[in-house]
Formats: structure tokens, sequence, C-alpha cells
């Protein structure tokens, strides 16, 4: 029988006590969000911390909080949120340096909210968008694909390194005709849009983006609008790509022209297309592999940055799917 680990204690001791007070939050929320995601106990006291527990989790929240405190030393402005994001990275890579990912600014919002990626995958993302003409993020909702890409081409409009910015998604539950529906096609098209649009204003003031839509330097569309242009000088993000068939994906992969960038994002267990059609998105993966310029990030439920509950919706989703395929498998074997 294996002997019960022996508890360790440890002390952090930070050289200024208002950054200190900056890292422990409001009555030590932040410092209670790290005890609960590490399973330590921590005390504070002063500028100096004791922390209590197995050996292992010491050493991670250790590490932890001494890299959020450097990140606040250099000015960057802690939400309570970053501890979670802290530790789950932390957690799935002690190598890392939390700077490293917090620190690379991609954008400041309307709301001048630095953004920044939270997560390991993000900032695979990120740097991926940079580097490769086309990139697809590939994950389930929640993971920052939409949000981030948006952030990256407002930065790449703003420093004119494009001289326009394309939203699109496939009308799916229109059968991206869309003729069924009353009023005019601003009309038609506007709620499945939309969330493009909520993103967008996100990044800019309202009435600025609606100076650039005007003028055409913002253009948000359905995916049936891109059939027949060529796409230059742009910034292209094709978004819900899971609901794009074979033939849509390939016309707006042809559309790319000179000096653009595209970014294509989608979840591929959240297929809305008729059951005997192939997805655009599942298709590419083969397709498209292993050529030079093309760049795949897949995200996970650990690069969930919505509420803490969708992580655990996400997971519960994911077992049922094992659990069916289990199902299947049994039922195809008798």
């Amino acid at each position: 029988m294996r002997e019960q680990q022996e508890e360790s204690a440890e002390k952090i001791i930070f050289d200024d006590l208002q950054i200190a007070n900056a890292l422990f939050g409001a009555h030590g929320e932040n410092l209670k969000r790290v005890a609960r995601a590490t399973g330590v106990r921590i005390n504070a006291k002063a500028n100096t911390l004791t922390i209590q527990g197995d050996y292992v989790n010491i050493e991670l929240s250790k590490q932890v909080l001494n890299d959020l405190y450097a990140l606040l030393k250099k000015g960057y402005p802690l939400y309570p949120t970053d501890i979670d994001y802290a530790v789950r990275m932390v957690s799935d890579d002690r190598t890392i340096k939390l700077e490293d990912v917090f620190l690379d600014a991609v954008y400041v919002s309307a709301k001048k909210r630095i953004i920044t990626p939270k997560s390991l995958a993000q900032k695979r993302y990120i740097d991926a968008i940079r580097q490769h003409d086309l990139v697809i993020g590939i994950g389930p909702a929640g993971t920052g694909k939409t949000y981030l890409a948006m952030a990256m081409a407002v930065a790449f409009l703003t420093k004119q390194e494009v001289e326009k910015i394309v939203l699109t998604r496939p009308a799916v539950e229109a059968g991206e005709k869309l003729g069924f529906l009353p009023g005019d096609i601003a009309e038609k098209v506007n709620p499945y849009l939309r969330p493009l649009y909520d993103a967008l204003h996100d990044m800019m003031d309202f009435e600025r983006a609606s100076k650039l839509v005007e003028r055409g330097v913002i253009e948000v569309a359905p995916l049936a609008f891109m059939r027949g242009r060529t796409l230059n000088d742009a910034f292209v993000i094709l978004d819900e790509a899971q609901n794009t068939g074979s033939e849509q994906m390939k016309m707006f992969l042809t559309r790319l022209g000179f000096g653009s960038k595209a970014v294509i994002t989608g979840d591929i267990t959240q297929i809305d297309l008729p059951e005997n059609k192939v997805s655009g998105l599942i298709e590419i993966q083969g397709i498209l592999k292993g050529i030079e310029g093309i760049q795949f990030v897949y995200f996970t439920e650990k690069d969930v940055v919505r509420h803490p509950l969708v992580q655990d919706i996400i997971k519960a989703y994911d077992r049922m799917e094992e659990r069916r395929a289990r199902a299947r498998e049994r039922g195809a074997a008798t």
C-alpha cells in the first residue's frame, strides 16, 4: 500500500507590495482562484505568500504566481479569468513562459481592452495567421477562432497591410438561397451574419465600423455572394465553414487573389448539412494537408474562453458521442 504523500509548505516573497496586492486581487480572490485550480492552500501576509499542499501542486502554483507577477510588473492588466487560463497553460506545459502568450498583443479593442491569446493553441493560431496566407482553425465553440481572426484582420487593416476585410459565412439555414424570407437582401442575410457584426463592433466603435462597411472597406456577406470574384489585397474570413459543401469550399478557396490572406474557421462536431452532403471543412483536411503556405490549427475544450461551464458541456457531449460510437460498433459486429 502506497504511503500518503507528506504535505509541503513553501514561501514566495514579492519585492513590490503594490504589485503583489494587484496579483492577490481584491479580498485575495486571485489567490483563491489559484488555490482552487491547483488544490493548494495559500495564505498571504503583506508581500509574502505561504503555499501548503502536495509538492507538485505547490511548484505549479509558484510558477503561475511568479509568472503573473512578472506580467503585472510589465504593465499587463490582469483579469480574473487570466488566472484560470494561466493555470491551464502551465499545467499542460511546464516549460511555457506566460509572458510569451499574454504579452503578444493582437489588437486593442474599442473598449480599450488588449486582445491577446489565452491558450497555447490561440498563440499558435495567431502566429500561423502572421506567417501563412491560408490558416484553417478547427475546434469547438468558444475557443476564440472567429474572434481572434477578426482581431487580426482589423490589425492588418489598421497597419495598411491589406486594403479591405471580407467576412463571410454560409447561410445554411436558408439553403444559401434566402428566397423564401421576407424583406430585402440586407434583412434576409442579417440573422446569419449577426455574429460577425457583433465581433466587428467589439473591435471598433459602431460609427467607425459603419462607415467602413458603407465604403466597402469592410464587407460582410453570405458565402454565395463570393462566386465569380477575385479578392486581392484582402483579409478574408470564412466562418462556420463546417456548413460548406465540397463545391462551396472549392469556390471560396479559389477566390483568393494577390496580397490576400484567408482564415477559415469551423467546428466539425456541429455540422448542419444534410446527412448525404460532405462537409467541405472535413474534406480539405485531407486535400490541403502538406501544402506550403497553408496551416491547420486545432483547438480543444481546453481552449474554451467562455463561461467555465462551456468547457464541461463540451466534454459531456464528447463523452456522449464516444458512447454512441461504441454502441454503433457493437451493433455492426453482431
